[in-house]
């Protein structure tokens, strides 16, 4: 009864995430061809959109119109069609017509009068094919106009639409009391560019694949190879010093080992396997550290090969699913270190690890929602959709964190360490400054960061201005990339820590890596501020809202990622000495 539950909640979860479009894109001599508008918003703050008709646009004469499936990642997104009215037939040219007035009353002067202060935008679809255009411009004496007619360029190959351009054009001036008629013409071009293709128009090769692209992936490889070898060659010879010392100590007779100053790594043997504090929320966050790491991997890897960034909402819905399907991932790892940590409360652990991550998105996310519906801006979510993610998390999450946590504390969840953990805990020896914990965690993001800053403007620039990210070639390398710099630094800084007999490497390891977000929302609080013309208090709370929860996920990705390599490097070194 529950497999067949469960069978019907993935059936649900999978109609709610593949959209259905109403054309298969093939159409016939004279067939409808259907123009959506979406949202209007000033061109500066690219996430503050509303409603097309919230300006006092008016519809065109057509009404009965084909029903539009939204998905959930639209709805998360903000996308907003409705029909225009305007009637379009394929390969059917049309001179110029008009389609509707508008009165201007003081109420709709204003709005149309503030719609061009600020530069606003509008953003239509024809055939899934995105179309922008400028509200109007303000002329030489201060004075408001609004363009009133729009001239569509479509281009199609065979049956199939390959191009639209949509040009402005006829400045009226906004007075009150004014009647406004809006017109449109349509003229229809053959075209050689391929269905396959038609997307390419959009994508901006000159700035993603420009020279400094390039020379910042090539100059991270570099920072690899260099790093991988320094570190190898620094751990070998201290490592080989730090044996020999060690079989040295072990040929001495009892007076000489007391009398001798022991001091290094090994003096830890007792306490380095100890669980570490606060057991039940590290262990979620490594959990959500490989799940998060799952996920990235696996999107970009289906964006690189679907071309996912070519469909409105599909990369959302695509990450989404994905992160749904693979949750008995966080269950596995975080269950199984919970269980060899000595963990008696393992429903507990499971619940924070199956929830951590979505409440924290939720939660900032619910306080968004509230700044977006006080403005009536179209990226405040609909009820449906948060009922949705609720079921999503209750239904398909959490069965799935469960399942993986049992298999992990019974596959992989008795401690195999190669030391025997001392009942009293060693005390901890005064050490140098910079040795201490909270330095080295300060200090450990930087390479890191450094390896991936150039890849961060590309990414911001393509989120908060008008590109699309379509190079995930180039960020798949950047991430393996990341995730080699993170695991060398955070080996070194282990080493650090446990040759100053601070056994305390677990949090250490983990926040020394995570650290690299840090410098990540520094670094996006300065491209806000030199990098942007953003204004208002929508845009800037979802700004540093949702910089904060891509640092928070990137954070917890690279922690992980350090935890994982220092906890093979502990495990290595301490199983290649003889402890007495």
């Amino acid at each position: 009864m529950i497999s067949s539950n469960l069978f019907v909640l993935c059936l649900l979860l999978l109609s709610v995430f593949v959209g259905c479009d109403e054309h298969n894109h093939i159409y016939e001599d004279n067939e409808e061809v259907v123009l959506w508008v979406n949202t209007v918003g000033p061109y500066h703050n690219r996430q503050e959109t509303y409603l097309y008709f919230s300006l006092p646009f008016c519809s065109g004469p057509k009404e009965t119109i084909s029903h539009y499936h939204e998905t959930l990642g639209e709805a998360l997104q903000g996308v907003e069609l409705e029909p225009s009215g305007i009637p379009i037939d394929f390969k059917g040219s049309i001179s110029t017509t008009p389609y509707c007035e508008v009165g201007l009353t003081e109420e709709k002067l204003k709005a149309f009068t503030y719609a061009v202060k600020n530069h606003y935008w509008y953003q239509m679809y024809l055939d899934d094919l995105p179309i922008w255009g400028v509200v109007g411009e303000i002329g030489e004496n201060n004075e408001h106009f609004i363009f009133t007619h729009k001239k569509f360029e479509i281009g199609f190959n065979g049956k199939q639409i390959v191009d639209v351009n949509l040009t402005s054009e006829n400045k009226v001036k906004l007075e009150n009391g004014a009647v406004i008629s809006f017109t449109y013409e349509v003229s229809w071009k053959s075209s050689a560019v391929k269905f396959e293709d038609r997307f390419d128009k959009y994508l901006d090769p000159n700035f993603f694949q420009h020279r400094i692209h390039w020379f910042s992936i090539f100059n991270s490889f570099m920072m690899v190879i260099f790093l991988v070898g320094l570190v190898s060659m620094i751990l070998m010879r201290t490592l080989r010093k730090d044996y020999a010392r060690y079989n040295k100590d072990e040929e001495m007779d009892d007076m000489e080992r007391d009398l001798g100053d022991e001091y290094g790594w090994k003096q830890v043997h007792g306490d380095v396997f100890r669980p570490s504090a606060h057991a039940t929320f590290f262990s979620a966050l490594i959990g959500s550290g490989y799940h998060i790491t799952v996920v990235t991997i696996s999107v970009i890897l289906l964006t690189i090969v679907g071309e996912l960034y070519t469909e409105r909402g599909s990369l959302i819905s695509t990450g989404i699913f994905v992160y749904a399907a693979t949750s008995p991932v966080n269950g596995y790892f975080g269950g199984s270190l919970y269980a060899r940590m000595g963990g008696k409360r393992w429903i507990r652990q499971m619940l924070v690890s199956a929830f951590l991550v979505p409440s924290v998105v939720c939660g900032t996310e619910f306080c968004i929602n509230f700044i977006a519906i006080y403005y009536h801006a179209s990226r405040a979510i609909p009820f449906g959709s948060m009922v949705a993610i609720t079921c999503i998390c209750l239904f398909i999450v959490l069965p799935l964190t469960l399942v993986g946590t049992v298999l992990g504390r019974n596959l992989s969840g008795q401690p195999d360490y190669p030391c025997r953990v001392n009942a009293v805990p060693r005390p901890i020896p005064e050490k140098k400054w910079f040795m201490e914990p909270a330095v080295i965690v300060a200090l450990g993001g930087i390479l890191p960061f450094g390896s991936i800053f150039i890849e961060m403007y590309f990414i911001f620039t393509s989120f908060w201005a008008y590109k699309i990210y379509y190079v995930y070639g180039f960020m798949l390398l950047v991430v393996l990339i990341l995730i080699v710099v993170t695991v060398c630094v955070t080996i070194v800084c282990t080493y650090f820590l446990l040759n100053a007999e601070d056994y305390r490497w677990q949090w250490t390891s983990f926040l020394a890596a995570a650290s690299t977000s840090g410098y990540v929302y520094m670094y996006a609080i300065y491209y806000f501020f030199f990098k942007t013309k953003m204004y208002g208090l929508f845009q800037t709370a979802f700004y540093f809202g949702y910089m904060a929860l891509f640092s928070l996920g990137l954070g917890v990705l690279c922690g992980t990622v350090g935890y994982i390599g220092s906890s093979l490097f502990v495990r290595k070194i301490y199983s290649t000495v003889k402890i007495d």
